[in-house]
């Protein structure tokens, strides 16, 4: 694997106006040109998190899909989010995943946010997802998912012999202020007991049903340290994930030896 150049977005999303969301995170995205591999931009990013934009929930033919295909050609980087998707009778929670090629790859969010009612009004996916980036294992997830630790378990040797699951995992969300401690404890937890880098974006701000978010988007490295901490403002960086730095870890720490193995159901 070579270096990863991973870059996090963190904007205040404006309510249920795509065409101003994708032009303001095109502004904010524009200077990462040549300068990144992956730039991750946070959950339900042309709508914010809302269960009234259902009904202007957009096709894998709409506006948004183009865009962001665009904007990883634009940018010569792989650029990830998640938005509201229309597919037949069902609209998904739908983490889009472009590359500079064209080619578009996605993830429909699992653990629907019960307590928004999110399952009442989304469909909900199956299956992980894992895409190759420089020779990079990576798992891209949305927002609740992070509280399920089995199903973001990472693997040893189950997919290929000898090689963990994934080396990244993202999470794209709008995770509220007052919840933040929890988002900064499970995201830690999860880069130790996974062996693994962690990449998350949040959004800034306060959205149409009056949610404060603190952003607290964070990289960290597989010990839960932080390479790069955001604050509660908009704000666009990036950090270098070191392949060595990793593998050194895994060498030392090879706790993936002894881990439990099971099936999810």
């Amino acid at each position: 694997m070579d270096d990863l150049r991973v870059s996090l977005v963190q904007g205040d999303t404006v309510w249920h106006d795509p065409a101003a969301n994708r032009a303001m995170y095109a502004d904010l995205i524009a200077p990462l040109a040549g300068r990144t591999d992956l730039v991750l931009l946070p959950e339900t990013f042309t709508s914010g998190f809302s269960n009234e934009a259902l009904a202007s929930a957009e096709g894998m033919d709409g506006p948004t899909v183009a865009w962001i295909r665009d904007q990883a050609r634009q940018l010569g980087a792989v650029v990830t989010g998640s938005v509201q998707i229309r597919e037949g009778e069902g609209v998904y929670n739908r983490l889009l995943w472009a590359t500079p090629d064209g080619s578009l790859k996605h993830y429909d969010k699992r653990h629907l946010f019960r307590m928004a009612k999110e399952h009442e009004r989304y469909a909900s996916g199956r299956e992980r997802l894992t895409v190759e980036l420089k020779g990079w294992r990576v798992c891209p997830l949305v927002c609740y998912d992070l509280r399920f630790p089995v199903f973001i378990r990472n693997r040893y040797g189950v997919e290929a012999p000898e090689r963990f699951d994934y080396d990244l995992l993202l999470f794209v969300a709008n995770w509220p202020s007052p919840r933040r401690y929890a988002w900064q404890t499970l995201l830690r937890a999860r880069a130790i007991e996974n062996l693994s880098y962690v990449a998350a974006v949040n959004r800034v701000g306060t959205d149409g049903n009056g949610h404060p978010y603190s952003g607290d988007s964070v990289a960290l490295d597989f010990l839960g340290q932080p390479l790069m901490e955001f604050g509660a403002q908009v704000q666009v960086a990036t950090t270098t994930l070191s392949a060595a730095a990793l593998a050194g870890h895994r060498e030392r720490f090879p706790a993936q030896l002894d881990a439990d193995r099971f099936d999810l159901h």
